[in-house]
Parts: C-alpha cells; structure tokens; sequence
C-alpha cells in the first residue's frame, strides 16, 4: 500500500476490487483519512478519494447499491474521544460524500447489513466507556434513526447475521461510569429487526473480546477467541463455542 495502517477496514466491492480506509500510521504517530483500491487482476494498489475525516477503529459496509458507509471510529491514536460522524463512498466516482451523523459517537462497534439494506451499528465506546446504544442507518433516505438497546453495553464484540434476519451479538468488553474497570464477556444477545428489540441469548463459556463469529453452513454461529483482555499479555483463550437456534443456545465445539 501507499500508506503503511493499522486499524483500518477492509471491503470487498462489487467489482471485484478492495477498498482499504482510514486506520492509524504508527510511523506518523496519527489517524488517516485516506483510502486505496487493492485490484486482484492486476495485483496492485492505487489511491482513491480520500475521507473527509480522519478515523481508525471504524466499520465500513457495502451497502446492497454497491456504495460503502463508513461510521465511527476514533480521530486520533489514544481513542479517548469518538466520532458520531458518517460518509458514503462511491466506487463508480472514487468519492466520499458526508452525510446525517449518528446519535451517539462510538468506536470499536459493529455494523451489520440487514437483509432489507438497511445498516444495524451497535455498541462501542466513547470516552473511556462502552454504550449499549444501537441505531440504524437507512440509505433509502440516508437517516440514522434508533432502535432498541443492547441489554449490556459491549464494544470489541462480533455481531453476525443470521438466515432468519436477525443478529447474533455476542461477548465483547464492557465497563460503566461506576465500574470503570473493563472486563471481558461472555454474554450473548440476539436482535429482532421486526421488533427492534434485544433478548438474551445464553452465555459462551468463557468470557473473550477481540474474537470472530462465523456463520457455519447449518446457520450456527462458531465463536473462536483471540486474545482474552483481562488475561496476562500472551494468554490465548483456547476454547471455541457453537451456537445454535431451537436447542440451548452455546455449546462447545
């Protein structure tokens, strides 16, 4: 790439090409507003629009128009403060337009495609303090309106889509004004986009931040931890779970 980054985002675009944005340079010691297109066919990087705002530990997703919606993230390297703001990037002219800002500014949250189009973000962080907050954005009108709230404010969690249309979100960290002290967990919640609302989901047998969640073919979801953040540096969780709908939510793989 053009620019060496960390915490960035990566895209698959309609066409076949990656859209890598935004994400800190630790060369620099700041956040990046930039943007490059990785070509498979040709194997190479060129550079494209660039954001109007600098941002790391931000989502993008490809909406079902083929245009990307970036929302979040942090404006510098030390995430004490987070961005509500949101732009639209345009393959076809290589620009980012700004649009309507969230309700609340977040980083380290999820956003997750509906099967309607519409973008379900969820959870983060903003000044030292995880959220529960979710709002959905709508790119038939290009408005954020809000939705149902998490049960447990959680951020660096995995929320995953479901065949049946719903979400999956599961662990993450999480931390309040009177307990400040983060803590990993282990937790689960599944969203209803007809209801817009959260219920509980079962628990994972170990608490874990910093994972992934895959949907398998059978549509369960398998969990596989990295990193447990209150674990010493090095520790790696090693167990994974599968969850499963109609039967007791999480079990072991």
């Amino acid at each position: 790439m053009a620019t060496a980054r960390g915490n960035h985002t990566a895209t698959l675009l309609l066409n076949g090409k990656v859209l890598a944005a935004g994400g800190y340079n630790r060369n620099t010691g700041s956040a990046l507003f930039t943007a490059e297109l990785y070509d498979p066919a040709t194997g190479t990087w060129t550079q494209t629009g660039a954001m109007a705002t600098v941002r790391d530990n931000h989502t993008t997703t490809r909406l079902l128009n083929g245009k990307v919606l970036v929302a979040g993230g942090a404006p510098d390297s030390a995430g004490y403060s987070s961005l509500s703001s949101a732009e639209v990037y345009d393959p076809d002219a290589g620009t980012w337009t700004t649009i309507d800002s969230m309700s609340f500014a977040r980083q380290y949250h999820t956003a997750t495609l509906l099967p309607d189009g519409r973008v379900l973000v969820a959870g983060g962080g903003d000044v030292g303090y995880f959220i529960s907050s979710a709002e959905i954005y709508d790119p038939a009108t290009g408005t954020w309106s809000a939705t149902g709230t998490l049960g447990t404010a959680r951020g660096i969690h995995t929320a995953t889509l479901l065949p049946d249309g719903k979400v999956l979100a599961a662990a993450g960290n999480h931390n309040t004004l009177n307990a400040p002290t983060i803590v990993a967990l282990s937790s689960a919640e599944l969203y209803d986009p007809a209801t817009g609302i959260w219920t509980a989901s079962g628990s994972l047998n170990a608490a874990r931040s910093t994972h992934t969640a895959t949907l398998l073919l059978a549509g369960r979801c398998w969990s596989r931890p990295d990193i447990m953040s209150m674990a010493p540096p090095g520790f790696r969780a090693r167990s994974c779970m599968i969850w499963s709908l109609g039967r007791s939510p999480w079990s072991t793989c």
